[in-house]
């Protein structure tokens, strides 16, 4: 049986659940579709950020959300893709890299829509471009990633080869449970995006339509996030990286008129094949 969780009509005023955090020219305004969180301008020199998010003051380990549920968002952006400058998304995640201020650093864990402007390049998947809108999953957390963790200064440095290249990074992407898949939709237009994140598989949809299949399922406890900033970030299996942030000269905006959260197994799938005991029984999300 499936339960809503979560059902916000951005219409109207936000549950006591939500924590809002707008920094640097970041803000979260009422609009006609529902909720804006925009960013005027910013700067380089500093960090913008406009956020919600229900998970602030918590440890990691009391962050509310753990499989089996299904995350739908209708959204819509103010630039399409290569336009939108920073990063921008919604989905769940573990706060990894402390831009809320709050944390200790971590290890990603993530299931989300997820997207990078071009100044980025975190090409985790070897088919897929290291930016762009995106639905994605990564679990660098869970143990298969951490027994590789000791390899990483001689895997580094081979990753150079392409020949090495080609035949570890596909391994070491199974083991971290990266996959994403570039959604190609008009980010300005409205869409519902749905993703079911399962004991053991996740999978995304856009308007209804298949996106990414079989994917891996990351652990929880994860924190439930939808935000607009203006960082970049290269994170490449060859030793790249490099974080900073960039101008926004002038407005751009995230609008989500409604998002819901149900807890249990997802329906089966209308599209393809069944995913069999992917989404088999787990614990249900700790709800607050």
């Amino acid at each position: 049986m499936i339960s809503a969780v979560i059902d916000q009509d951005f219409s109207k005023p936000l549950a006591e659940r939500w924590k809002r955090t707008a920094l640097g020219g970041g803000a979260l305004e009422a609009s006609d579709g529902g909720l804006r969180l925009e960013i005027a301008s910013a700067s380089a020199r500093r960090y913008a950020d406009a956020q919600l998010d229900d998970y602030q003051g918590l440890a990691r380990r009391h962050f509310p959300w753990r499989p089996p549920l299904t995350l739908t968002v209708r959204a819509r952006f103010s630039h399409p893709e290569g336009q939108l400058r920073g990063t921008a998304g919604f989905g769940f995640w573990n706060d990894p890299f402390w831009m809320t201020g709050r944390y200790l650093p971590a290890l990603p864990r993530a299931i989300w829509f997820f997207y990078a402007s071009p100044e980025s390049d975190m090409q985790l998947e070897s088919q897929v471009p290291g930016h762009g809108w995106k639905a994605a999953t990564i679990d660098a957390a869970n143990p298969a990633a951490i027994a590789l963790a000791p390899l990483a200064p001689l895997a580094v440095p081979l990753m150079n080869l392409a020949a090495a290249y080609r035949a570890a990074w596909p391994f070491v992407q199974r083991a971290v449970k990266v996959r994403e898949a570039l959604l190609g939709a008009d980010m300005t237009a409205w869409h519902t995006y749905a993703l079911e994140w399962g004991s053991r598989a996740a999978r995304f949809s856009l308007d209804g339509r298949p996106v990414l299949d079989r994917a891996p399922s990351p652990g929880g406890p994860l924190g439930l996030v939808v935000w607009l900033d203006n960082q970049f970030m290269v994170v490449t299996p060859r030793g790249r990286f490099r974080w900073g942030l960039l101008d926004v000269p002038g407005p751009q905006w995230l609008e989500v008129s409604r998002l819901t959260v149900e807890a249990g197994p997802p329906a089966p799938p209308v599209y393809g094949d069944a995913l069999p005991d992917a989404f088999g029984s787990g614990p249900e999300p700790v709800v607050q």
